[in-house]
């Protein structure tokens, strides 16, 4: 009966317009959502639809698949940076809560394996929550880091939980990467805690195989499906070098050198034909390299590099321009085939709290708008397009910080701070 209704509650909302948001950065890991008509202007009390207090907070952003709303959060340890607590009391919750009415459905909590990352340093940036769930519409599966990969039914029920390291990388930041799902598989970047990217049966959550690399250690970088052709290349970025895996069995195919030094953290943004990278640190860029090649592709598949990119957030593709607006506050426009910048203007800016950086969230695209949350100082919205136009600055909606991704679907963007879930829901 739960599934025929199930069914019944799926093809209500598809029909609505709406479909899901099944990963960190939509349904292909693009962050464009397509077809989705979110709001543009909203206050504290109107264009609200819900408002629901989360456990506790968390950098990782909401996922929808059908009338479930998944979020992970953490409690017990690093919630107040002036009083930490004790490690020992850290603990990870996966949260589901209804889409229509915003009532929580039910709450899985995991207590940590430790020892764990002490709360210091970049740490205090995102927390101990900061990996986006992924679901294939039947189980949501989730990475807690040192605590492993769990998988867990849509009533909330774990079927299963699975190490992938418990070692720490060598500046001790935790874990940011999100999962992503090929076939059968659970795909981590697990290179904080392994050096190491790891496959996983999705339904019995055993290792199918596992890529190493001593490269891996500062990657904190989401990987991304690639097409290229009729091959599928799985793209991974870490500092100085882009792997192409054969996702099926984790084989490398291809890499190439590329000049982003010191960690990568956005993640890799698939387009058509072609993977593009951002980040580092010290020597911050932007690389476009080309999938489907053999061997060592530095001088065959890299399209171009730049010295133009973000440290934290992900850019979004539509098409013929990359956008992104830089952990900083600068929205930047580059063309998608030559890397130019098209425009550079700065938003305004607000410290996060008592955070170094005021914009940590990755950029949406939708009905040909950029939705950029920014940590204190509301959503924007901007134009898509040649030049630079912002549409509208939202007030924030409440006093915590705003660290997530959003996901729009259909009239709705969800929007996640480190202490609330909200769905804003245009007329």
């Amino acid at each position: 009966m739960r599934q025929i209704l199930g069914a019944v509650a799926i093809g209500m909302l598809a029909t609505a317009g709406g479909a899901d948001w099944p990963q960190f950065r939509g349904p292909d890991g693009t962050g464009v959502a397509t077809g989705a008509t979110p709001p543009i202007k909203w206050t504290v009390k109107d264009g609200v639809k819900w408002k629901t207090p989360l456990p506790g907070p968390g950098s990782s952003s909401p996922i929808v698949t059908g009338d479930c709303v998944f979020a992970t959060c953490y409690s017990g340890y690093g919630v107040d940076a002036a009083n930490p607590g004790s490690v020992e009391k850290l603990t990870r919750h996966l949260v589901c809560i209804n889409r229509t009415t915003g009532r929580l459905q039910w709450k899985a909590d995991v207590a940590a394996v430790t020892p764990e990352d002490p709360y210091r340093a970049d740490i205090t940036e995102h927390g101990y929550a900061s990996s986006t769930p992924v679901t294939d519409g039947e189980a949501v599966y989730v990475f807690f880091g040192k605590s492993g990969v769990l998988a867990f039914d849509l009533d909330g029920k774990k079927l299963w939980q699975q190490s992938v390291g418990t070692q720490s990388d060598i500046r001790g930041w935790g874990s940011s990467a999100s999962p992503i799902l090929y076939k059968n598989l659970v795909i981590v970047n697990a290179a904080s805690e392994d050096r190491a990217i790891v496959a996983l049966d999705k339904k019995s959550g055993k290792q199918v195989w596992k890529a190493e690399g001593r490269r891996l250690s500062l990657s904190f970088s989401t990987p991304a499906l690639v097409k290229a052709g009729s091959r599928t290349d799985l793209v991974v970025a870490m500092p100085g070098e882009v792997w192409g895996l054969n996702p099926d069995t984790g084989k490398l195919v291809w890499i190439a050198t590329i000049n982003l030094t010191g960690n990568v953290c956005p993640a890799v943004i698939p387009g058509d034909g072609v993977a593009y990278i951002t980040g580092g640190f010290g020597t911050v860029g932007s690389v476009a390299v080309r999938a489907g090649g053999s061997g060592d592709v530095s001088k065959s598949h890299v399209v171009w590099s730049t010295r133009t990119s973000s440290y934290i957030p992900t850019p979004v593709l539509d098409g013929s321009r990359i956008y992104c607006v830089t952990e900083d506050g600068i929205a930047l426009c580059l063309k998608a085939d030559t890397g130019e910048v098209v425009y550079k203007e700065r938003l305004a800016v607000m410290a996060g709290g008592k955070r170094s950086r005021p914009y940590y969230a990755s950029t949406v695209l939708a009905d040909d708008r950029l939705y950029v949350v920014s940590r204190r100082a509301g959503v924007f919205v901007l134009k898509a397009g040649d030049g630079f136009e912002q549409l509208q600055q939202n007030p924030p909606l409440d006093e915590s910080d705003f660290n997530a991704t959003p996901a729009a679907i259909g009239k709705q963007l969800f929007l996640r701070s480190n202490t609330f879930l909200y769905c804003l829901e245009a007329p």
